[in-house]
């Protein structure tokens, strides 16, 4: 059985947190989620903050803008490109001053090649995704970006070991052929499984550091996830289905990080560590596999991130996953 760079009884949120300030979210993650924090992101401070503007920010020598408020390529670095850069070097200054001496494992994010790609607007028009050269150029330069991501943040932090999420929630589109043109009319052309792997696998291959890929949709490719050579795979829960894809990677020895606390309450609150231990048991239990390897494998989760939430339920959502993870390595 491999071994697994998140310690044993993990929690960790998927990302994105309620509010703007970029102080208490960090103390939040630090005091909620010791055992493996992540630098957290707060879309609610807008473009630049949001999952596309702070992906393009990481492009190397891809400069984009914001042009009738969405995000394109541009022919230089401008004024969106700078604020992008200005929040998230506040977010490092930060996860620096509070992580001072931490010593575990710290998670950064970041939006994949394909999100990438299908998001952004080529300045011709229509979205980058058209052109397999463009995506080509775009693969390599978020894996020489992300990169120096993970070496400046390795840096900030000396003493932690780094992990990479890839947020790919375009993906299951993309290799559908389902992301529509401008005109929406009518949709790109199908990217081949084994086309998407290897631009996923040049980000994985580049950044020295395991990488999660995070996919929370009802149609995760769990071939094309396993083919990007990832160490472990972000799903929620709640839209699995078929499960023996999800087994066979988990006998493969990818590490799984199970979204098992709603990103909304039920029946107006927050599930209990209890309630979300057993969700993640459960399925543990239907794939069959021996119990001592589920807190090695498995790191509990969100079911995606908290940004729509309220800051105390996103709060209370953080405590049950911790609660659950320590549940489920006491077991």
């Amino acid at each position: 059985m491999p071994e697994f760079s998140w310690p044993a009884g993990a929690a960790t949120g998927i990302g994105s947190l309620p509010g703007t300030d970029v102080v208490e979210a960090q103390r939040i993650v630090f005091g909620e989620l010791p055992d493996l924090p992540h630098l957290p992101e707060l879309p609610a401070r807008g473009p630049g903050a949001d999952l596309i503007g702070r992906g393009a920010g990481f492009l190397v020598e891809l400069p984009v803008q914001l042009y009738a408020g969405r995000w394109q390529m541009s022919p230089r670095p401008g004024k969106d490109l700078r604020r992008t850069g200005d929040l998230l070097e506040r977010d490092l200054d930060q996860a620096t001053e509070q992580g001072e001496g931490f010593a575990g494992t710290f998670k950064v994010q970041a939006a994949g090649p394909w999100t990438l790609a299908a998001s952004l607007d080529l300045q011709i028009g229509g979205r980058l995704l058209r052109d397999p050269g463009a995506v080509r150029d775009l693969t390599d330069s978020l894996a020489e970006g992300l990169r120096r991501h993970v070496d400046d943040v390795r840096k900030r932090l000396p003493h932690a070991s780094i992990l990479l999420q890839l947020d790919e929630p375009s993906l299951p589109t993309v290799l559908a052929g389902q992301v529509p043109t401008e005109s929406g009319l009518s949709a790109y052309r199908a990217v081949d499984g084994p086309d998407a792997a290897t631009a996923l696998r040049t980000v994985v291959e580049a950044v020295g550091v395991p990488v999660v890929v995070h996919c929370c949709a009802a149609d995760v490719p769990w071939p094309v996830l396993r083919d990007s050579r990832a160490a472990a795979v972000a799903v929620d829960l709640s839209l699995l289905k078929d499960l023996d894809p999800v087994g066979e990677a988990i006998e493969a020895g990818v590490g799984l990080f199970a979204g098992a606390a709603p990103t909304s309450p039920v029946d107006g609150r927050a599930l209990t560590g209890k309630q979300v231990a057993e969700r993640v048991t459960t399925l543990w239990s239907r794939l069959g596999f021996p119990a001592a390897r589920l807190a090695e494998q498995v790191v509990v989760t969100p079911a995606c991130g908290l940004a729509g939430a309220s800051e105390p339920y996103a709060r209370a959502v953080l405590t049950a996953c911790r609660e659950a993870g320590r549940r489920i390595a006491e077991a």
